[in-house]
């Protein structure tokens, strides 16, 4: 099979790109040539996508492609170069209108499409939008398409360093001495039976290439199975031979502590605060585990991602520096062991 990926140098695009060779395909890569290089053995073409297609590439046939873009434009174009190519098309579950309604491909409504490519910098919102318009642009304009939409994607290699926050926080709890107990005591977020789900990116990877492979049409929620955050977090501290003592503290009262949800600087990574996110990783993964999508272990992706911080001590990570952890613990008084459920 001759495969186009449209990115083919960071997390997913990557694995793709390097899946397709491991499996004997003839792979291209289309990426700026800013953010990595291409994985052994695929061609690369450094090209802007805010630009004309090369007429050398735009003239080449391809048997699918994989794009994981999300302004419109560049979508346009790559459709109106390769209609006839089965199109794997990699959306997000952002694009539902409601992110507390888990209903699913045909059942959520979806936002209004942004069909104009949008500077996400200055209006970050118009994301899930520009991804419904370029859904309606593959799915219109292709002769054949699969469109997924991930919700969380985890594993070694990933940029935002979300999950990665979690394997790191139990390294500290394994490199705690005799006089650093205090180390295990581990800040767990919110409500220990909120529902959370992940996919590592390998399974994703691999499962795209399946679709493209098998020419499969349809549209999927790319989601793992449901899990309380409290299982999920101690199937990391598995995965990583850890033994913390988790301090479970509420919603409001991290709120209250200026704790930030979800990513970035001051958050605890993974944590949605109820109601208004109630859902928003709780998609239903029957269909797309019907249609093929494997999913290993939360363990073994806490693991793999364990070795890659072990490795690469400056790959990212996101959320409360170790200061941080220990003045909120010791501003949510009355904190007790729960051993990773509700106490």
């Amino acid at each position: 099979m001759r495969l186009l990926v449209l990115g083919g140098t960071v997390f997913l695009s990557r694995a793709v790109a390097a899946l397709g060779v491991a499996r004997g395909h003839e792979v291209v890569a289309v990426h700026r040539g800013r953010s990595g290089t291409v994985p052994d053995g695929v061609r690369q073409v450094v090209h802007d996508r805010a630009e004309p297609l090369p007429a050398g590439l735009a003239a080449e046939r391809f048997d699918a492609v994989v794009d994981v873009a999300r302004t419109p434009s560049h979508v346009r174009r790559a459709v109106a170069a390769w209609p006839d190519a089965h199109r794997v098309f990699v959306s997000t579950v952002s694009v539902y209108a409601d992110p507390a309604d888990p209903g699913g491909p045909g059942a959520g409504p979806l936002l209004d499409p942004e069909p104009d490519d949008v500077d996400l910098a200055a209006h970050p919102d118009a994301y899930g939008a520009m991804k419904v318009a370029c859904e309606r642009l593959v799915l219109d304009g292709c002769a054949s398409a699969a469109v997924v939409r991930p919700g969380l994607v985890v594993g070694p290699g990933d940029p935002s360093g979300r999950f990665s926050y979690w394997p790191a926080r139990m390294q500290r709890v394994l490199d705690a001495g005799p006089d650093e107990a205090a180390a295990a005591d581990v800040l767990a977020p919110g409500d220990p039976s909120a529902i959370v789900q992940v996919v590592d990116v390998r399974d994703l990877a691999a499962w795209v290439l399946d679709l493209a492979e098998r020419r499969t049409a349809g549209v999927y929620d790319a989601v793992g199975p449901t899990v309380p955050i409290a299982d999920l977090l101690a199937a990391v501290a598995r995965g990583c031979g850890a033994v913390p003592r988790w301090r479970w503290v509420d919603d409001e009262r991290l709120s209250a502590l200026d704790v930030r949800p979800w990513a970035g600087p001051r958050s605890l990574p993974l944590w949605l605060p109820r109601p208004a996110y109630d859902g928003m990783l709780a998609h239903d993964p029957g269909p797309a585990l019907a249609a093929g999508l494997s999913v290993r272990p939360v363990e073994e992706t806490a693991s793999d991602v364990l070795d890659r911080l072990r490795a690469d001590p400056d790959a990212p990570v996101t959320g409360l520096t170790a200061a941080e952890e220990v003045e909120v613990l010791g501003r949510a008084p009355g904190l007790g062991d729960t051993g990773g459920r509700p106490g």
